[in-house]
């Protein structure tokens, strides 16, 4: 009697084991190859992603590069089973110039692409973005004026639409021709005035490389606000 209780506990107990280890397999393949949790840490991406937004992240909608791996082994270059973003798609990636940081973007330029700048207002090859005046918002800004924000409905040339901000602040509001080079995007947030990105070649994003996409957002599974309040109205928002 006593050797099969003791079967029956080693049989449970490599049952148990199987099922711990089944688990962690579970956890760290769904991280590698499908979701990936980030959180929002500045205003860059106002109104569409706000600060304390949490967001899952889909890992395979362009395939996977090295970057997709936990702490990113340089294993391989390139990308597997890779598949294009599409303009206005917001996109994690790591940042060119320091590949130990992750930014969150969207899309703006394509392989390909001429894009500039032009008194505030987005031209992609030589034709300006549609965009229409909606209401303005008023901020209490770091030093405890108020300031009207300027909101802006914005379409891109493939009918993907979203909401951009101006703020009273003349930076990038005029740029040169950028000629985005192959395999490379142009990214910008939507917080024009309160963004580093492709703009910025030098000290800001440039141009990013296909291979340094990490995934789109796709949904905002949390939010909270100055750490302690929910937002419960942002729960489960996809991310457009």
């Amino acid at each position: 009697m006593s050797a099969t209780l003791e079967t029956k506990r080693q049989s449970r107990g490599h049952v148990e084991a199987l099922l711990i280890i089944a688990a962690v397999l579970l956890f760290f393949g769904s991280r590698i190859f499908l979701f990936q949790a980030f959180s929002i840490p500045s205003g860059a991406m106002e109104e569409t992603l706000l600060v304390g937004d949490y967001l899952f992240v889909s890992k395979f909608a362009y395939g996977f590069s090295h970057y997709s791996l936990p702490f990113s082994p340089p294993l391989f270059s390139g990308r597997i089973w890779s598949a294009e973003p599409q303009r206005g798609d917001v996109v994690v990636f790591r940042l060119p110039k320091n590949d130990s940081i992750d930014y969150i973007k969207r899309v703006v330029g394509l392989p390909g692409d001429r894009v500039q700048m032009i008194n505030g207002l987005l031209h992609i090859n030589g034709e300006p973005v549609k965009r229409q005046r909606i209401e303005d918002i008023v901020e209490t800004n770091e030093l405890g004026r108020s300031e009207t924000i300027k909101r802006w409905q914005e379409t891109l040339p493939n009918g993907v639409t979203y909401v951009t901000l101006e703020r009273p602040i003349q930076e990038l509001e005029n740029t040169p021709i950028f000629e985005v080079p192959p395999e490379h995007y142009f990214m910008m947030g939507d917080n024009r005035d309160n963004s580093s990105d492709s703009r910025d070649p030098t000290g800001g994003v440039g141009y990013v490389p296909f291979e340094n996409l990490i995934g789109r957002a796709q949904m905002i599974f949390f939010s909270i606000r100055n750490g302690s309040e929910v937002r419960w109205e942002r729960l489960f928002k996809v991310v457009r």
